[in-house]
């Protein structure tokens, strides 16, 4: 135990962001950074606190769809959100479009458009895509043109390779979500003991890519994100960003555990030596059949996106009432 909050430790290691729609709750950790997603912002928009912010952006746009009135909201969301973090904010696109290149990139440029319309620098946004090959693609004409991507929905390291290849500048792997899977699979053969802790298959997969990009010298920020337990937080310390909910970042704000180093770029070249793991060069074909041949990014991809899609369409319904 030391006197200094496990937050304020694992500050000095890796840049904490926020994960929530609820920028009043976030103010109190002071994160750097903060993410948004349709789910998330679902959440805010149905809570009583922001429902005068909801009816300004309806009353500022009369008569316009729903299915329109959503970037709007989310940019809303996302302006307020940069009133309190010193950096970025994340912004989903229409998960609708998870598989259509060209509608991605159109969408992104429109809300990049909205927050430069008022006078927030592209560079402090962050547009979520899903890491489908159409939305790397996406990424990587995006990227070209000054627009920056976070990558999403990213279980596994074939994406991640991908994203990396389209310089990509920041991708979101999923931690809680693929332990999820394995729990699931596992049923009475998951122990916490056995699975958890440094051999969580999440936190695992992420320590993958972090020594993959760090030996192959990949410039694409990777920020763990969906955590179960602080558990799988610490032991990702040193990771370039993490991004937490503000349940767990009040965990750490109240412990006084001491946090570890626990990722380092020099053990990078003996940590893919270990797994047998080489530098992957990628085409579309390549990419699907590796993909597909992972049973858990592809089965936890395809639902997040489904996820995603299903609470866009209930913000759509709760704007049209």
């Amino acid at each position: 135990m030391t006197s200094t909050s496990t937050l304020s430790q694992l500050k000095t290691l890796t840049t904490v962001v926020a994960d929530t729609g609820d920028f009043e709750r976030m103010q109190e950790f002071q994160p750097q950074d903060a993410t948004t997603n349709p789910s998330l912002i679902l959440k805010a928009a149905q809570q009583s606190n922001y429902q005068a912010l909801v009816a300004s952006v309806k009353q500022a746009h009369p008569g316009m769809q729903p299915t329109d009135l959503v970037d709007y909201i989310l940019v809303a969301f996302g302006l307020e959100i940069l009133k309190i973090v010193p950096g970025r904010v994340s912004t989903e696109v229409d998960a609708r479009l998870s598989f259509n290149t060209k509608a991605t990139v159109t969408k992104a440029k429109h809300l990049i458009q909205l927050y430069e319309s008022h006078g927030i620098h592209r560079k402090r946004v962050l547009i979520k895509l899903a890491g489908t090959w159409e939305g790397i693609a996406a990424a990587k004409e995006l990227e070209a043109e000054g627009i920056h991507c976070n990558m999403t929905l990213l279980f596994s390291l074939v994406q991640a390779a991908a994203c990396g290849a389209a310089n990509a500048k920041l991708i979101s792997p999923f931690v809680g979500r693929i332990t999820d899977w394995y729990k699931a699979k596992l049923a009475s053969n998951w122990s916490d003991v056995d699975h958890g802790g440094a051999n969580d298959p999440g936190v695992t997969s992420v320590k993958r890519i972090f020594h993959y990009y760090k030996h192959f010298g990949i410039k694409t920020e990777i920020m763990g994100a969906s955590f179960r337990n602080t558990s799988q937080i610490l032991e990702l310390a040193g990771c370039d960003l993490l991004t937490i909910s503000p349940e767990l970042l009040a965990e750490l704000q109240t412990s006084n555990k001491a946090v570890n180093q626990k990722l380092d770029p020099s053990n990078a070249a003996k940590a893919l030596a270990d797994e047998n793991i080489t530098e992957l060069k990628l085409d579309e074909s390549n990419f699907r059949l590796q993909l597909n041949n992972d049973a858990m990014a592809t089965e936890k991809l395809a639902e997040g996106i489904r996820n995603f899609c299903i609470d866009t369409e209930k913000l759509e319904v709760l704007l049209a009432k």
